[in-house]
């Protein structure tokens, strides 16, 4: 698998800046030797919409995958530690190291009300019907992968 290197840039101020997610994209594919129009068509959007992608600082994880699976590259390399965080599928553990001892402080926790606890039940339900009705409104459209 081949680890692109990132061109680093200056901007308007003089400021060094790195490519953003959508260059990244942009850079890998144009380094894969993978068609456009093979990827819009593996990914059931259209030109204008990659184009698009290309200008957009961060990328839905989703999105970067499918990508990644046409043209055969895991992208998790190419993204740097700053940007992986705004990504969805990125957790990072923070070391943190007190500076001082705090005393805690005893805290009750209380249960959430139970007319709360129906309402975000009923949007949950509601959520999940919408997801469903999504999926099949894709199916319908794009047809099964």
């Amino acid at each position: 698998m081949k680890h692109n290197c990132h061109i680093y840039r200056h901007n308007k101020s003089g400021r060094v800046t790195m490519p953003h997610q959508g260059e990244i994209l942009q850079e890998t594919i144009k380094n894969s030797g993978i068609s456009i129009t093979r990827i819009v068509d593996g990914l059931g959007i259209t030109r204008p919409t990659i184009y698009r992608k290309f200008k957009e600082e961060t990328l839905d994880y989703a999105f970067v995958k499918r990508v990644g699976d046409i043209i055969g590259h895991d992208f998790s390399i190419d993204f740097t530690v700053v940007q992986q965080v705004t990504l969805p599928f990125v957790t990072q553990r923070a070391d943190v190291t007190p500076l001082q001892t705090v005393t805690s402080k005893p805290v009750s926790v209380s249960q959430p009300e139970p007319e709360c606890s129906k309402q975000l039940l009923a949007l949950q339900t509601k959520y999940i019907s919408l997801l469903e009705a999504y999926n099949e409104l894709l199916l319908k459209v794009y047809g099964p992968r």
